[in-house]
C-alpha cells in the first residue's frame, strides 16, 4: 500500500485528465480506487488545470463514473483564477474572458462582468484565457487588443496539450501562446506548475506539504509543480509523460507507476 511507502502521508492531491480519465472514460475501477483511499484515512482532493468544467459539471462527471465527491474537494485553475482576483485586486469587476463557456458562467457566479466577444465599446480589468475549442482569429485579436490597451492578462494554465481517447490534442497554452505573441505580454499563470493551484488544494487539506503527496502524468505540470511547492510526487504513466521522458527529468519524483490503482494497491 501507498502509506508502507510514504508513512508520513496524510493526504493526496490528484490531478483528473490523464490520471483518472481520459475524456469520459476512467481509467481503472474509480469506485473501488476511491473508496481504497478512503479506507486508508488519508484526505484526498482533486486538483486539474483543466478551466473547462465548473464545480458541479465535475461532480455530475464523477457521478457518471460511479463516485460522488463533495465540492470543496475539486480545485480547478478556473476557481483558483477567481480566487486569486478576489485576494490581489478585489476592486476588479469587468473580464474579458477567451476561453469555454464554463468558465464565464463560473465567472459569472462570482459576481464578475463578462465582455461579450463583439463589444467594441468596454474596457476589461482583466483578460482571462483558458481553453477554448473554438478558439478565432477575432478572438485573439481581441484579447491581444484588451491587454494592450491596459488590460491585465491571466493564463488558467498553459498545458500545450489535453489527453483525450484519440491521442493528445492542443491544451490552452495553444491559445495563451497566441494572445501572448499578439499582446506582447506574459500572463500570469494560475495552473501547475505556478504554486496556486496546489496551495489552494493544500489549504482544503490543512496539512503541510511534506504530509502530502501530489499525484500527476505530466512531468512540466504535476511534478514540476509539486516539486516547486516543497510537495511529495508521484508519476502514473496513464497520461502525457512517459519513462522515456521521465530519465531526462531532475530531480526525480518520489514514485513511479504504470497507473494510480498499482500506486495505491503495489
Amino acid at each position: 500500500m501507498i502509506t508502507d511507502k510514504l508513512p508520513m502521508l496524510k493526504g493526496l492531491i490528484l490531478d483528473m485528465d490523464g490520471v483518472l480519465w481520459h475524456d469520459t472514460e476512467p481509467i481503472g475501477d474509480l469506485p473501488r480506487i476511491i473508496d481504497q483511499i478512503r479506507s486508508l484515512e488519508l484526505q484526498f482532493v482533486f486538483a486539474t488545470n483543466n478551466s473547462t468544467y465548473t464545480i458541479a459539471e465535475y461532480q455530475q462527471k464523477f457521478a457518471g463514473m460511479g463516485v460522488s465527491v463533495e465540492p470543496w474537494r475539486i480545485v480547478t485553475s478556473a476557481e483558483s483564477t477567481f480566487d486569486y482576483l478576489q485576494e490581489t485586486s478585489p476592486e476588479a469587476r469587468t473580464l474579458y474572458i477567451f476561453g469555454a463557456p464554463s468558465l464565464k458562467t463560473s465567472a459569472r457566479m462570482r459576481g464578475y462582468d463578462v465582455l461579450a466577444d463583439d463589444n467594441e465599446n468596454a474596457q476589461p480589468d482583466f483578460v482571462i484565457v483558458g481553453l477554448d475549442i473554438n478558439m478565432t482569429y477575432q478572438k485573439v485579436s481581441t484579447a491581444s487588443r484588451y491587454i494592450r490597451q491596459g488590460a491585465r492578462f491571466i493564463a488558467t494554465n498553459t498545458d500545450a496539450t489535453f489527453p483525450t481517447p484519440h491521442g493528445l490534442t492542443p491544451g490552452s497554452g495553444t491559445m495563451v501562446s497566441a494572445v501572448q505573441t499578439a499582446s506582447g505580454t506574459k500572463p500570469i499563470s494560475i495552473g501547475k506548475p505556478e504554486p496556486y493551484l496546489y496551495r489552494s488544494a493544500m489549504k482544503v487539506m490543512k496539512l503541510e506539504p511534506h504530509e502530502i503527496l501530489c499525484i500527476g502524468d505530466r512531468l512540466n505540470t504535476d511534478i514540476l509543480g509539486a516539486q516547486k511547492g516543497g510537495f511529495r510526487s508521484a508519476l502514473v504513466l496513464t497520461g502525457v509523460s512517459t519513462l522515456e521522458d521521465l530519465e531526462h527529468w531532475q530531480p526525480k519524483p518520489e514514485l513511479v507507476a504504470k497507473d494510480l490503482e498499482s500506486l495505491i494497491y503495489d
